[in-house]
């Protein structure tokens, strides 16, 4: 299994363990409101983390490219982090992370294990 794989699902466990977390706020606000936007889009995060897991474990090509966008999901964290605190290095490493995961997702070594169809 290739490192980029490996850094990926230890990524993608990391999320769907942070999405679980959080989770009870978003049942707090449930019971306000029965949908709520970011209910629907805590649920859409979990269910494409899971999803991409499954496919990457599975081995399918069309895991590669759902383990890519759920990679972006760190890209827009950085700025935000540097917004929140006023500094721009606590920003770096989420888009660091995003950006090495990226890269590795899509090169020959990532391709070549992710081959069934």
């Amino acid at each position: 299994m290739p490192i980029s794989i490996v850094a990926f699902l230890i990524y993608a466990l990391f999320l769907l363990a942070g999405l679980g977390l959080t989770l009870g706020r978003i049942v707090e606000q449930a019971t306000n409101a029965p949908v709520t936007l970011q209910g629907v889009v805590w649920m859409a995060l979990i269910a494409a983390c899971i999803f991409s897991i499954t496919l990457v474990i599975q081995r399918k090509g069309a895991g590669r490219g759902f383990a890519i966008g759920l990679s972006t999901v760190l890209l827009p964290a950085g700025p935000l982090i540097a917004l929140t605190l006023g500094n721009w290095l606590p920003g770096l490493p989420p888009i660091l992370l995003a950006l090495l995961l990226i890269r590795g997702l899509r090169g020959a070594n990532a391709r070549e294990w992710l081959n069934e169809i």
